[in-house]
């Protein structure tokens, strides 16, 4: 079982490649002892997570989150396919939405996902390490950034302010509200664990609420 559980690094994340015949719960336990180790390396590091070497399912991914939370301070951000292009693009957006958080003056970072029921008020910039989960709302006089899924209620721009956005690494909210313009979705939203690898912006736009994807250009006019 020496090389049933492999970490391998990449710009602003790790890969996780596990044995594709071992036991599913003796490899959770492989996992936990590797993440102890390493546990003085990764810190308190905010990572983007790709697992490789066997199929899983979405129940399981969220166990080897848990087993990983539980040995290491690291901070998963998100689980990402192991694509060389499609990392580039998450990476080169990631970096822009802290680039910006960095150069404001005010904003608060919240660690975990908030869950079915929990509501939670900012006063300022927000920034979500995890996700906002169906049934879940979060509500700021500012901006709102998810590095996570966005499958819940979002409120930013209390007041009716300008130039204010929400901004999440997979865009699929229950309700959506900027300043006093409303975003409804017809149908109900897919959600899962895996976000999707593009990135996309929430604003007003001409009077219209409109969704794009995240880039540096949009950024650069808030």
């Amino acid at each position: 079982m020496k090389n049933s559980v492999i970490i391998k690094s990449f710009p602003n994340g790790i890969s996780l490649v596990l044995d594709e015949t071992l036991d599913f719960d003796i490899l959770l336990e492989q996992i936990g002892i590797k993440f102890k180790e390493a546990k003085g390396f990764f810190k308190d590091a905010g990572m983007a997570l790709s697992i490789e070497g066997r199929e899983i399912s979405e129940a399981e991914e969220i166990k080897v989150l848990e087993t990983i939370r539980a040995n290491c301070d690291i901070n998963i951000i998100c689980l990402i396919e192991h694509d060389g292009q499609k990392n580039k693009n998450f990476v080169k957006a990631l970096k822009s939405v802290e680039k910006h958080l960095v150069n404001g003056n005010d904003g608060q970072f919240v660690k975990g996902s908030l869950k079915n029921g929990e509501v939670m008020e900012i006063e300022n910039n927000v920034v979500i390490l995890g996700d906002v989960y169906p049934g879940s709302k979060i509500i700021s006089t500012k901006n709102i950034i998810v590095l996570g899924g966005l499958y819940g209620e979002a409120y930013a721009g209390g007041g009716g302010k300008a130039n204010t956005y929400v901004v999440a690494l997979e865009m699929a909210p229950e309700k959506l509200k900027i300043g006093d313009f409303k975003y409804i979705p017809k149908t109900k939203p897919k959600w899962g664990i895996k976000p999707k690898i593009q990135p996309k912006i929430a604003y007003v736009k001409d009077k219209k609420l409109v969704m794009d994807p995240l880039t540096k250009e949009i950024l650069s006019t808030f």
